[in-house]
């Protein structure tokens, strides 16, 4: 299966004032990307039940070049030198597709 390029980030917060101040960034990251990104196919930040000082990133691209094309991007960049403030850890799990059913590209 080559349908994208994918990954799951595990972000585990300071306090619950960072975890605010994280999601604000966050929010402010995503709108770039659903403004300049169109390899960027899926990018969704969840909260764990249970875990409120933990945010997971699901992320899938179009393809190798797309993620890199987002790691590129200014936005991204903002978000990768102001995160470290936040964190009391992180665990990046890049992903490859053996098997499943992706969405039409509209």
């Amino acid at each position: 299966m080559s349908e994208g390029f994918g990954l799951v980030v595990r972000f585990s917060l300071r306090d619950q004032g960072a975890a605010k101040a994280f999601d604000e960034l966050c929010a402010i990251t995503l709108e770039g990307i659903k403004q300049a990104e169109p390899g960027t196919l899926t990018y969704v930040v969840h909260v764990p039940e249970g875990e409120p000082l933990v945010r997971v990133f699901y992320e899938l691209y179009a393809d190798r070049q797309a993620f890199d094309a987002h790691e590129a991007q200014p936005h991204t960049k903002h978000f990768l030198a102001q995160r470290e403030q936040y964190l009391a850890g992180v665990e990046v799990t890049f992903l490859e597709a053996i098997a499943g059913k992706v969405a039409a590209l509209q």
